[in-house]
């Protein structure tokens, strides 16, 4: 039952992140990254499929083994963050929305910058 659980989880958020490969508002990576782990915990198969995916395995796989978030994808991250907070202020959003939601943003903008953009140099190379 919980093996089924993780896999629907795991289905859930490929789905998820699949159609945020083509929709602007709706984030790709943070999906996969749940849908890997509840692979993880459900199905070798499944997460050995997203792991070797062509769109999507080499940032999961330099993920796992070294927790880089490449430059793009930070850049995409920060830009859609200051996309939204514009937005909230421009809809005339109430300063307590503003400054909640800024500072859950400056949290996980700190968390992306503190992440490297490539995985480690191998000194032997």
């Amino acid at each position: 039952m919980v093996r089924a659980l993780y896999l629907a989880i795991g289905l859930l958020c490929v789905g998820l992140g699949v159609l945020g490969a083509v929709l602007p508002v709706l984030p790709t990576t943070p999906f996969l990254l749940i849908s890997l782990w509840a692979f993880s915990k459900s199905s070798v198969r499944l997460e050995r499929w997203l792991l070797d995916h062509r769109r999507f395995g080499p940032r999961l796989t330099a993920w796992r083994m070294h927790r880089v978030i490449p430059l793009a994808a930070k850049l995409a991250a920060w830009g859609s963050m200051t996309a939204s907070l514009t937005l909230m202020i421009v809809a005339g959003r109430s300063v307590i929305a503003i400054a909640g939601a800024a500072s859950v943003m400056a949290i996980g903008a700190t968390y992306v910058a503190s992440r490297p953009s490539r995985p480690p140099v191998d000194p032997a190379l």
